[in-house]
């Protein structure tokens, strides 16, 4: 069955997911209202169709909105003050943005049933398979999730809460990218001080990643004490190479929340002595 899909707004990531909807068949729109040349040149060549926002919110199905993370309430906002959607149009939102503000998008929304999605992984070009996590109302994000069965793109059902798609997404970019970022400013010292080979073959040894190793975050609260004095003193080799130290001095704040637990915890309480005092920003 052929849907009709309002894409917002076709960036690298959404023009791939445009053209892997579109080689299924379905119609695909998009608003080239102030876009880029870039932006155009992308929707041209994935075929999409160009049609003005309203008319785009009409026709739509499905609108999925897949633009910078600033800019997804705004993009929400515009939507909701058209309010030109039709009967059973679902809105998707795909950006890399807190549960919380997805929240606040459904609630702008409403009754538009809205999806939380996310994505994990690079655009579904040249042989890249992303999944697309989706949480929410049920009925809507089995809907989603077989609109793109049988592309690249792999979508995952989390379950029927509005956040944990967002959550995952966020959980994951705090350490993936905070990780690119280090390894940027890990090496930039390491080449100032005429290490930097020596320091990627100790890297090379290592081949599993850091984040599935649970069971070393006890053991982290246990050294916190000596870690923090050590991740002050990079921070001043990082100053003294002329880069930025203040991830080191982050670090160190973080791990001060454990000084006073030299003894083993266990990994629950562990995580509890890290909680900063107040709310969490879970689950709708």
């Amino acid at each position: 069955m052929t849907e009709t899909i309002g894409l917002l707004h076709p960036g690298s990531m959404g023009s791939a997911f445009g053209a892997q909807l579109r080689a299924r068949g379905n119609i695909v729109l998009w608003c080239p209202d102030r876009r880029s040349d870039a932006t155009r040149r992308r929707a041209q060549q994935t075929g999409l169709e160009p049609e003005a926002l309203p008319e785009l919110i009409s026709r739509s199905d499905v609108l999925l909105s897949l633009c910078p993370p600033a800019a997804a309430e705004e993009t929400a906002a515009q939507v909701a003050e058209l309010g030109t959607a039709g009967v059973g149009t679902i809105y998707v939102e795909a950006n890399a943005v807190s549960p919380s503000r997805v929240q606040r998008i459904a609630d702008r929304l409403a009754p538009m049933p809205v999806i939380d999605a996310a994505v994990v992984g690079s655009p579904p070009v040249g042989g890249k398979y992303p999944t697309l996590y989706l949480s929410g109302p049920s009925k809507q994000a089995d809907r989603i999730a077989e609109l793109f069965a049988g592309t690249d793109v792999r979508p995952h059902v989390l379950g029927d809460s509005i956040g944990k798609a967002s959550a995952l997404k966020l959980t994951y970019s705090s350490y993936q990218k905070v990780s690119r970022v280090l390894a940027a400013v890990a090496y930039g010292a390491a080449e100032t001080y005429g290490v930097a080979d020596e320091l990627l073959e100790i890297a090379a040894k290592r081949t599993r990643s850091y984040l599935v190793e649970t069971d070393y975050i006890p053991k982290t609260a246990a050294r916190a004490w000596r870690w923090g004095p050590e991740l002050e003193d990079a921070a001043a080799l990082l100053a003294n190479a002329g880069l930025p130290d203040s991830l080191m001095h982050a670090a160190a704040a973080t791990l001060a929340r454990w000084d006073n637990n030299r003894d083993r915890l266990d990994i629950a309480g562990a995580l509890e002595a890290l909680r900063a005092q107040g709310t969490v920003d879970g689950p709708s």
